[in-house]
């Protein structure tokens, strides 16, 4: 089917504007606000976002390191510290291009990734040698043009946050940690200080010891609780296309891949291939349970047969290249690759639709989201509030562009068809109220299929 044309988006979308109108007139808390697409002034592009080192006293809004309100991620994460002060160090993920580690318990359970900050992709410290290559030999095609560079920890939690709000529960918890251990990358600077305090410590334990802190600085990056027995979804779905899901089983799938749609649609996730969202399929079995009972000729046998439903999870991992200041207009489109399976050409189910569509409907609703985005962006030290507006119109475009599709009963695959829209958030005049503003994407990216 075509793809829908702009023109249908102005009745519906003319009531939208009128209803965000009304919820800035009242929003109002986080100050002035930038002009969206007003280029005067240094955005973050323009500084390093990572400072040569990061250390201990580093905090998060004057907040204790590591203390956060979820009593049970705090436990995982108190449980990933004793096992570090113990020896059970973070092993390196071999698999991406950045340097993400497995967090061990005091049992070696794997219990989280931790993805420092510093060892992202384009990261000072990564320590994959393909990035490098990639930005030596290829400058002029290094780092996604549509993204804030090196905040990809940030997106990890971003993504975490809205999964939570809308109620998909289909992305491990995951939250701003600060861990330190000898596994991760540091520089050779880092480890020779390290190894004076340490030795400060030792000769003076009474005086220096009991002021200097001997160990490495701590990393600043996300921590995603580990979700044991999932895969990778390409194997699962080569799997059941050639053995076919129960009806039950393939209604729950279909539901989950609807909930993974509708997050990274809403979030413009850029890296969704089938190798980074997992799939946990336990397949229905039935039990049989045999009882003798009598002896001799008078022996009898029950046979009492249970059968198991079964079951199917979607997991979406590695939401780090997600939320963009613009929509992909240069060199690539950053595809959803999801938008190819079968599962998109169904039409959005009721519900999906009646989990998502009074959420994002309900007024204030976006504001609240965007507003603990912006309490949880603002702690990364290269934070641009002119940026972060610009990430929240291509948001804001999104949920247009989603609930219209849910009003005109579309597949997933023709809402990634839409034209992309942003929402601009500008002021008429100094003391004026704010108002929203509606563009279309003009220009499009040279390959339409990458």
């Amino acid at each position: 089917m075509a793809a829908p044309a702009a023109v249908e988006l102005t009745t519906y979308i003319s009531t939208r504007l009128n209803d965000y109108d009304s919820e800035s007139d009242t929003s109002g808390s986080k100050g002035d606000v930038v002009v969206i697409g007003d280029r005067s002034g240094t955005t973050s592009e323009q500084r390093p976002l990572i400072r040569a080192t990061t250390t201990t006293s580093d905090s998060f809004g004057g907040c204790e390191l590591n203390d956060f309100e979820d009593a049970a991620f705090s436990r995982v994460i108190r449980e990933a510290e004793r096992a570090i002060d113990s020896g059970i160090l973070p092993q390196i993920i071999y698999q991406g291009s950045s340097g993400s580690y497995f967090v061990k318990n005091p049992e070696r359970d794997t219990i989280g990734v931790f993805k420092p900050k510093n060892e992202e992709p384009y990261g000072q410290l990564n320590p994959k040698w393909t990035k490098w290559l990639h930005k030596i030999c290829c400058p002029c095609c290094f780092g996604r043009s549509c993204l804030i560079p090196n905040q990809g920890y940030m997106s990890e939690a971003g993504a975490s946050l809205v999964d939570q709000k809308l109620g998909l529960n289909i992305v491990p918890k995951t939250k701003i940690v600060y861990l330190a251990a000898d596994t991760f990358n540091y520089t050779f600077q880092d480890r020779c200080a390290m190894r004076m305090r340490r030795f400060a410590t030792e000769q003076w334990p009474d005086s220096v010891g009991k002021r200097v802190n001997a160990g490495l600085p701590k990393k600043v990056g996300s921590f995603q609780t580990f979700v044991k027995g999932h895969r990778d979804a390409e194997e699962v779905l080569r799997e059941i296309s050639s053995d076919p899901l129960p009806p039950h089983l393939q209604k729950e799938l279909q539901l989950q891949f609807e909930k993974l749609v509708v997050l990274d649609y809403i979030i413009r996730n850029t890296d969704r291939g089938n190798d980074n969202w997992l799939v946990k399929y336990q397949r229905p079995q039935t039990e049989v349970d045999t009882t003798d009972t009598g002896d001799g000729d008078n022996q009898w046998t029950l046979v009492n047969s249970s059968k198991s439903q079964g079951s199917i999870q979607i997991a979406a991992i590695d939401n780090g290249l997600a939320f963009p200041f613009k929509h992909p207009d240069s060199w690539r489109t950053y595809p959803f690759y999801w938008a190819w399976l079968p599962m998109a050409e169904e039409v959005f189910s009721k519900e999906t639709c009646d989990l998502v569509k009074p959420k994002l409907e309900r007024p204030g609703f976006l504001e609240s989201i965007q507003d603990e985005l912006f309490d949880l962006f603002s702690k990364d030290r290269g934070f641009d509030r002119g940026m972060f507006y610009r990430q929240m119109a291509v948001l804001k475009g999104q949920v247009l562009n989603l609930l219209q599709a849910f009003e005109n009963g579309y597949t997933p695959q023709q809402l990634v068809q839409m034209p992309p829209i942003m929402v601009e958030r500008i002021r008429t005049s100094k003391r004026g109220k704010f108002i929203n503003r509606l563009r279309v994407r003009k220009n499009a990216p040279f390959f339409s299929w990458c």
